[in-house]
């Protein structure tokens, strides 16, 4: 028998051994939540673009592993019941995003909220949230553009226990499906999420039979400790003392004709906690895009980004949360007051990952990050068919990931790791389209050494009567390149009729009504580039070339790079053409935002686009 001394971790009751097995466990529950949910709903938004988030807390409500934020203290806060009423086989449901301080932040987003005890005692929370197809409101999928308050967004479920000691309150979820055009999606996708919750259940169980509860208690501790010392580091290494740094960036528009959106961000630090402020930032807006920015999330968001850069074995969880303060004035878009409408709040929640990650460019040396997309586009396609039945449709679309120093973005990629693109195969078989094309956009991709992701076209073309809502943003502003990086391509969205008469539509649109035979080219932005693009490997781009990602006159005029008749490089010439350029162009900037107008001269563009599309559409 071993007489070795257990290597304990820090203060802590636990060993090291133990303490990997306890949180490989939940990180591995984590994924089993997600593919217990993915198997078990029905619709495509969450089964084939896995747009859910899991969570696995202690019994305070500390995320310890997850991917968005605990809400749990402010959803219990916000009940008719108390922390103490919660019993072994409850489960709590809500969607109102006021409820739980923006932790989701629509209302298609249902959150599933279940204690977890262990021989009576609670040893935790299991969560899991996903959007579901529709909740009611103005417009089909529950996202519309033209709403000004949440009123119209559809049914909002306050805290409630959808299930009591096991037992599901069928009246409940049958009186909140009645409210949606999709009943049997709602009430499967309901009980999905409870089933994701329940695995993390029996996982948390399992360990706590295996090393006992207080073990397990102890090990949830040291890893929220570890994640906490952890962050430490980085922030004594990466972001250093007494300077502040800001960044500003604009969201084009919030649907209805105002804009551009100002986000202003300070970050600084004083001793180990390091600041953010959002003042400066625009009030909230009559349109759909405000974001109520959950503190706790930003801190999540704020972390993610150093652990993702300097060290990604690091877990995140609640445990580094005091290392953060953040300030989020009320009354702005990312603080909005109650009932500021929220459905179409993606084009905030990107730029402020933008936002975040170009004021860390200005403060961490050597380390700079360009922009993206700016958005997590929405699609909806609803009618009623020839025979008579409705149809709905909901879509996410992706674009260009911006250029980081490890290497180029992302082409037609989600903001979200773990997101996927719903089959065209799928669609065809489900609803009344066609796919036409799924593709690149050449050159929507910032030039740089490193270059940006490029944006994609997907061309549908409709076979019934009904109508389209979608949401985008980058029309009007551009992803900025940086350190030399040029700037990315914008979106564009193009009706084309039966007739042939091609209408252009803003970025945000509600219920355009489209025939049989009618096509939409949905076309998202680029990302910036990195870097001077006359310092890029000429035979990458040449390869590029013959991929169609670069067109020859951009390989040209952006990067320098003269091919030949057969499509390989032609050193002398690349030389030649080089030099010139660098001859001849101004200084590199650190940022380039492309040709922008002045703020006056883009709110007046903004204002009579939509006077435009409102008279064109009425």
């Amino acid at each position: 028998m071993s007489t070795q001394t257990p290597d304990f971790v820090g203060e802590h009751d636990i060993d090291a051994t133990t303490l990997d097995i306890v949180e490989s466990t939940l990180e591995n529950t984590r994924h089993e939540m997600d593919r217990v949910l993915e198997t078990t709903a029905i619709s495509p938004v969450i089964r084939e673009q896995s747009d859910q988030f899991p969570l696995i807390a202690d019994p305070e409500g500390r995320m310890v592993m997850g991917q968005f934020g605990s809400a749990i203290e402010t959803i219990i806060d916000n009940a008719s019941f108390g922390w103490e009423d919660l019993e072994d086989g409850d489960v709590v449901a809500t969607n109102d995003p006021y409820m739980c301080a923006g932790a989701m932040s629509h209302t298609p987003d249902m959150l599933l909220l279940r204690p977890i005890f262990y021989e009576g005692e609670r040893v935790g929370f299991a969560s899991q949230w996903g959007n579901l197809m529709d909740v009611g409101g103005k417009t089909p999928g529950s996202m519309p553009v033209e709403a000004t308050t949440i009123f119209e967004e559809g049914m909002r479920l306050p805290p409630v226990k959808l299930y009591k000691g096991g037992e599901l309150d069928e009246d409940l979820l049958e009186t909140f499906a009645h409210n949606t055009r999709l009943p049997d999606h709602a009430e499967a996708d309901i009980k999905a999420l409870a089933a994701g919750t329940a695995a993390a259940e029996e996982r948390v169980q399992e360990l706590c039979e295996r090393f006992g509860p207080e073990t397990y208690l102890e090990g949830c501790d040291a890893v929220l400790d570890r994640t906490r010392d952890g962050m430490i580091d980085l922030i004594r290494e990466f972001v250093p003392e007494g300077e502040r740094y800001t960044f500003e960036d604009r969201v084009d528009d919030d649907g209805m004709g105002n804009g551009p959106i100002k986000l202003h961000l300070e970050i600084y630090r004083e001793g180990d906690t390091v600041y953010l402020d959002w003042e400066g930032t625009d009030d909230q807006v009559p349109g759909t895009v405000n974001f109520l920015l959950n503190e706790k999330m930003f801190k999540m968001f704020t972390g993610v980004f150093l652990i993702m850069a300097f060290d990604p074995l690091l877990t995140f969880n609640d445990g580094y949360y005091d290392l953060f303060e953040v300030t989020l004035p009320e009354g702005t878009v990312v603080q909005p007051e109650f009932p500021a409408a929220l459905g179409n709040r993606l084009p905030l929640m990107a730029r402020q990952f933008d936002v975040l990650q170009a004021t860390f460019s200005k403060l961490i040396d050597g380390f700079s990050v360009a922009g993206s997309y700016g958005t997590s586009p929405n699609f909806v396609y609803a009618g009623v068919d020839a025979e008579g039945n409705q149809f709905q449709m909901l879509e996410i679309l992706y674009g260009g990931i911006p250029a980081r120093p490890g290497g180029d973005g992302l082409d037609g990629h989600s903001w979200w790791p773990l997101f996927r693109t719903v089959p065209a195969e799928y669609q065809e078989a489900y609803y009344p389209l066609t796919v036409d094309e799924y593709s690149t956009r050449a050159d929507t991709g910032g030039a740089g050494r490193h270059r940006g992701g490029h944006g994609i076209s997907k061309v549908y073309t409709f076979e019934e009567d009904g109508a389209i809502t979608f949401q985008d943003d980058r029309a009007h502003t551009y992803p900025w390149g940086v350190d030399g990086g040029t700037y990315g391509g914008t979106s564009e969205k193009r009706l084309v009729r039966t007739d042939g008469t091609e209408l252009e539509l803003p970025s945000k649109a509600e219920n355009v009504p489209v025939e049989p035979g009618d096509k939409l080219v949905f076309s998202t932005a680029g990302g910036g580039g990195l870097g001077d693009p006359l310092e890029r490997d000429p035979e990458l781009v040449a390869q590029e070339v013959r991929r169609g990602l670069v067109t020859e006159e951009a390989a040209r005029e952006e990067y320098g790079v003269v091919l030949d008749e057969d499509g390989s490089v032609d050193p002398t010439a690349t030389e030649g053409r080089r030099e010139n350029i660098r001859e001849n162009r101004d200084e590199l900037a650190a940022f380039d935002y492309g040709p922008l107008p002045d703020d006056d001269e883009l709110e007046a563009r903004i204002a009579e686009e939509r006077r435009e599309f409102d008279q064109r559409d009425g």
